[in-house]
This record gives C-alpha cells, sequence and structure tokens, in this order.
C-alpha cells in the first residue's frame, strides 16, 4: 500500500486525502437513509450518497459509494466527515474549495471531484426536504 500512497502524492494529493482513498473512509451503502442521491458528473464519475437526519434537521450520519478515482473517494469520504452535526442548511453552503482545503490538497486537475460530491450532497439534501413537503 505505500507504493499507491507514494504515487498518491506524487501526483499532488495531500497525506490526508490519501488517507481517506486508501481507508476508504465513510464508503458503503446506508440501510433505510433518510436521505439519498446520486448524481453522475460531466467527467463521468457517479457519486452517491445517504444522510441520516435527526429531527431538528441535523445531519446524524453519511456515506457516499462512487465509481470514480482517488478524488471522488477523497473527496466523498471528507465531505462526510465535514457534514455530520451540521444543519441541512449549513451542510449544503459548504464549497469545493472548503474540501479541498480540508484535504490539506488534492491535484488541481481533481478540483471537479470535491465539485462532485458537493453535487451529489445538494442533491440528497433537495430530496430530504422535497421527501418532507419543504
Amino acid at each position: 500500500m505505500s507504493l499507491i500512497r507514494d504515487l498518491l502524492k506524487e501526483s499532488g494529493y495531500s497525506d490526508k486525502a490519501a488517507e481517506y482513498y486508501l481507508n476508504r473512509v465513510n464508503v458503503g451503502e446506508m440501510s433505510e437513509p433518510d436521505a439519498y442521491a446520486i448524481y453522475t458528473g460531466p467527467c463521468g464519475d457517479t457519486m452517491e450518497f445517504f444522510l441520516k437526519v435527526e429531527e431538528e434537521g441535523k445531519i446524524k450520519d453519511a456515506s457516499f459509494q462512487a465509481i470514480g478515482c482517488a478524488g471522488a473517494f477523497s473527496s466523498g469520504s471528507a465531505l462526510c466527515d465535514m457534514i455530520r452535526g451540521k444543519t441541512l442548511e449549513d451542510a449544503g453552503r459548504i464549497e469545493e474549495e472548503e474540501i479541498i482545503e480540508y484535504l490539506d490538497g488534492i491535484p488541481m486537475q481533481k478540483v471537479h471531484c470535491a465539485c462532485l460530491a458537493k453535487r451529489t450532497l445538494r442533491k440528497a439534501i433537495g430530496q430530504y426536504k422535497d421527501k418532507q413537503g419543504g
């Protein structure tokens, strides 16, 4: 695994981003999520977001699945950690720059992966609000 870690680092991934990718943090389907969305970005990568939401509108848990690269996996993993405990509104305001900063950096050509995570999350939040009637 250290060879892959070295290759990721040479490609411009921070240690934190590489760890998220290598350890598949927050990856997996959630049973009976309160919110769910799937989104395919312009690059062809696809991400799914699963959310558990508390009554007061705070995100209790989050997970995701992706068909994509290390950038997609590290961005999705980081975003799940970033949104736990936040309100849906606060989580929905997170921008890709904040995800990249939280990761301590990803390669410039992978910024669209952070955007994919952000858009998929926003779609899940929208789905939840539609389901709640508002």
